[in-house]
């Protein structure tokens, strides 16, 4: 059966492959649409296969709340590269990733992955995962995500950097009105920029305060070595407090009033609107942390692409 440009064109609109490809798959099936299909699918798992031992670095953070601020998801895609993770295609794909997260029942990777996919149940999140790097032409990760569901009061979302980094904060409250969103919004600002590992230093347990304490204590002496012990121990007690402060967002300094900290501003922000206020959990995401990334000759990857 001949092949004609309609057939290619209707192809390449369901799939989303190169025209090439789908002249192939068009040839290699007889002209059958659904087993042209079926045909790039499998077409796109080996290529993405292939780029398995890839390093995905890059990419993109992305938030979605719901609109009564009951619920909210965060998700990490990670690229190769910088310049897919500003792709209009990729960026778009995150945007449904997201959307799945705050769909989904799952709390693993795994879970994730195996789910049906919302927008068409027939297909798995990995099988659409890998029909994006297919298209794509980069290893694409989904790293990690969560979901925050308040039980009483508010959660908020916040993106920064165009998706370097998101967050999601969950805040218990007897009241919500514009008030007091601007307010998770400003402390859902400050997460952004501050970076914190706890809430509060009840989450700190005593093991990582004594490890702390010790680390601090090493440095004091080697800074100090004629200082007697029962000096150095006093010594710490400052920097291990200051440290301690740094990491809790409660403790920290305000961003937006220096002459607050976190808990005091929230602490106001009930008192001017009759409510009680406080912050349950909150998850930050950053693009890449704790990733090792691949140094590239650029001129070498393109040969190689080339080669291939």
């Amino acid at each position: 059966m001949a092949i004609s440009a309609s057939m290619v064109k209707n192809l390449r609109e369901r799939t989303g492959a190169g025209m090439l490809d789908c002249k192939k798959a068009l040839e290699h099936t007889d002209a059958d649409i659904e087993k042209a299909i079926e045909y790039l699918r499998e077409k796109g798992l080996s290529q993405a296969a292939k780029k398995s031992t890839r390093i995905a670095a890059e990419g993109l953070v992305a938030v979605q709340s719901d609109e009564n601020g009951k619920v909210a998801a965060i998700v990490e895609v990670n690229s190769e590269t910088d310049f897919v993770a500003k792709n209009e295609l990729f960026r778009s794909y995150v945007k449904e990733v997201v959307d799945q997260v705050r769909a989904t029942k799952a709390t693993t990777i795994e879970d994730f992955l195996s789910e049906a996919w919302v927008i068409d149940t027939n297909k798995t999140v990995n099988d659409v995962l890998n029909e994006k790097i297919s298209l794509i032409g980069e290893k694409l990760n989904i790293r990690r995500f969560d979901k925050i569901e308040a039980e009483n009061g508010l959660v908020e979302s916040y993106i920064h950097g165009g998706g370097r980094i998101g967050v999601i904060i969950e805040f218990v409250t007897d009241v919500v009105n514009d008030n007091i969103k601007e307010c998770a919004k400003n402390i859902a600002m400050q997460v952004a920029a501050i970076s914190p590992k706890y809430v509060s230093r009840k989450e700190i347990s005593d093991e990582f305060v004594e490890k702390e304490r010790e680390i601090l204590k090493q440095q004091a002496l080697n800074e100090n070595p004629d200082k007697p012990e029962n000096i150095i121990d006093k010594m710490i007690v400052g920097r291990l407090n200051k440290q301690l402060k740094e990491i809790c967002l409660v403790d920290q300094q305000y961003v937006k009033d220096g002459d607050l900290t976190v808990e005091k501003y929230i602490a106001n922000i009930a008192k001017e609107n009759g409510a009680t206020l406080s912050i349950k959990r909150f998850v930050r995401f950053e693009t890449g942390e704790g990733i090792e990334k691949k140094e590239e000759n650029f001129a070498e990857e393109v040969a190689r692409q080339i080669q291939q």
